[in-house]
């Protein structure tokens, strides 16, 4: 079926803006550093059988997940759904990813009503539920959102926990707004299970406005050009993702292409947690199969499919060029296998909290390590394959009394060398896509002050092309708290390529009246006034044989 190529390209923007707009009105409305400082968000559109069309430039971890998230709230209510439902989730085992990212899923109606003038459609709400008749779905909106707190046993909901339940709240798809009107009964339930409760609440506010600025924008798209116009639009660029997709497998040899990584631990046992993957490209069709993997681990280093299914997504997006659209289309030419019970597709009741942030980040190295055989020229040495996640939180006085706060952050590191030019220093990279949280906001919101915050020289691999280096992070806490650390690459440090070497380890180092004291790479810490975290990140790999 062809398709105006013109046509196609400004309904790409189009669908992409309605994603992109949504971000923006979650970013200005959040209350919570975390999403407004450092975006730990994702925004969606979809179609009306739940495929993503567009994904705006946010998080790569939420690719490939959100689709499965949206699936678990159309399989839970059906055609149970109605114009103003906004159904919120955040279970691992359906259709999440950890805890603390919640999910809210809108379906977006269209009627008869919203043709007949743009103002009546610029006023399309929920609160129209009512009035409306002929009603038809036309597609979906979601956003998800890292919260810094959902509950569990510390601070930050990033636990090394023995299964789930320890993590935070559960929230299997329930409809927290029903016709357009809010069930305080559930939101309720939210708040009391959270040690910020306000700011829980002022993020998911922020996550309402995002899906009805969505919904809006979507709704004027079908006003303006028609149900069937925009239908074809979504379809074609589904199949132009799929085109572009078999056209870059069609270029890589056919063959199989393995490769191996490790997971330093899972903060319980010190052992290594091997993650293997063969690659099999045939024609204009690819397997990626992790058979050999380790099984699922005591702690909270397990990946749900859906993080497995981001991790391939996107790899394989990287590959295709910026020109292509985040769409569904993507991996349709790709079958992922990935046993279930095993870290790459844990089964409840498993923890999952570094699964989403850690494991995602050795999976991506496992088949970057691959595919590197198949395509050299276009693949880089290991960057710094963590998010060095720390959580602090703990009492904290405030002028109208006692509260509790909970930070979390991700800390950047070194990228991996490329074929042809260094890496980059001191960036977030890969599965996270967020910013640092300024050192500005971050003394303005907590009681926490950063000493030191600067580019660890030297700790990227040597190469022809060096690997970038990694930061180095220091925080002294004004309160009694409590730290909890999910950080990898302390053991097994990144890999290079080509003869590149390796990217020196991260190290978590806590000082005390001056002296320092070594952290794991993994595990809860309570930390008195005064103390200071330094967090150390680790380069990337190099890129081949370094000159003489």
């Amino acid at each position: 079926m062809t398709y105006d190529p013109i046509k196609l390209e400004i309904f790409k923007h189009l669908f992409a803006a309605v994603a992109e707009e949504m971000g923006t009105v979650l970013r200005k409305s959040s209350y919570s550093p975390n999403i407004k400082e450092r975006r730990d968000f994702s925004c969606a559109l979809f179609d009306a059988r739940g495929q993503m069309v567009a994904q705006a430039a946010h998080i790569p971890v939420h690719l490939g997940a959100m689709p499965l998230s949206v699936q678990a709230a159309v399989d839970r209510f059906g055609d149970e759904l109605h114009p103003g439902d906004l159904i919120v989730l955040n279970d691992p085992f359906r259709g999440g990813t950890h805890l603390p990212d919640i999910t809210m899923v809108s379906p977006v109606f269209f009627t008869t009503e919203h043709t007949e003038s743009t103002e009546k459609t610029r006023r399309f709400s929920a609160d129209s539920a009512n009035s409306v008749v002929n009603k038809s779905v036309v597609g979906f909106v979601a956003s998800r959102a890292h919260h810094a707190d959902v509950g569990g046993m510390t601070p930050g909901s990033m636990p090394v926990a023995r299964e789930i339940y320890q993590e935070g709240l559960i929230l299997p798809p329930v409809r927290l707004a029903r016709d357009g009107k809010m069930d305080q009964d559930i939101l309720e339930i939210i708040l009391s299970n959270v040690r910020t409760p306000e700011e829980r609440h002022g993020d998911l506010l922020a996550q309402i406005a995002a899906n009805q600025r969505g919904a809006v924008r979507l709704v004027e798209l079908v006003a303006r050009y028609g149900r069937d116009e925009v239908d074809e639009a979504m379809g074609q660029l589904l199949a132009y993702t799929k085109r572009m997709t078999r056209r870059l497998l069609a270029s890589l040899p056919d063959g199989t292409y393995r490769f191996a990584d490790v997971l330093d631990n899972d903060g319980v046992t010190g052992a290594p947690i091997p993650i293997t993957v063969a690659v099999s490209i045939a024609g204009e069709a690819a397997t990626v199969d992790f058979t050999g993997s380790a099984s699922q681990q005591q702690g909270s280093v397990n990946a749900v499919y859906a993080i497995t299914l981001s991790a391939v997504y996107y790899v394989f997006r990287c590959l295709l060029g910026l020109d292509v659209p985040n769409n569904a289309g993507c991996l349709a030419p790709i079958r992922v296998i990935a046993p279930a019970g095993t870290v790459v597709n844990a089964l409840s009741p498993a923890p999952v909290a570094g699964g989403n942030v850690e494991t995602s980040q050795r999976i991506v190295d496992v088949l970057l390590g691959a595919l590197a055989q198949a395509c050299p020229e276009k693949v880089p040495a290991a960057s710094q394959g963590t998010m060095n996640n720390v959580t602090i939180g703990g009492n904290y006085p405030l002028p109208w009394g006692p509260g509790q706060f909970a930070y979390y952050e991700t800390v950047g590191g070194g990228t991996g060398a490329r074929p042809n030019a260094n890496g980059i220093s001191a960036i977030h990279s890969h599965m996270t896509n967020t910013l640092n949280t300024p050192v500005e906001a971050l003394e303005y919101a907590y009681p926490l002050r950063v000493r030191k915050y600067a580019v660890r020289d030297g700790s990227g691999g040597d190469g022809q092309f060096r690997g970038g280096d990694g930061i180095v992070r220091e925080i002294e806490v004004l309160t009694d708290c409590q730290v909890t650390l999910l950080t990898e690459r302390r053991v097994h440090a990144p890999y290079g390529l080509a003869s590149g070497g390796s990217g020196k380890c991260g190290e978590n180092v806590l000082i005390r009246d001056g002296k320092e004291s070594s952290l794991p790479g993994k595990g809860s810490v309570d930390l008195k006034a005064g103390d200071v975290l330094s967090i150390r990140t680790p380069g990337g790999g190099g890129y081949g044989v370094k000159s003489s």
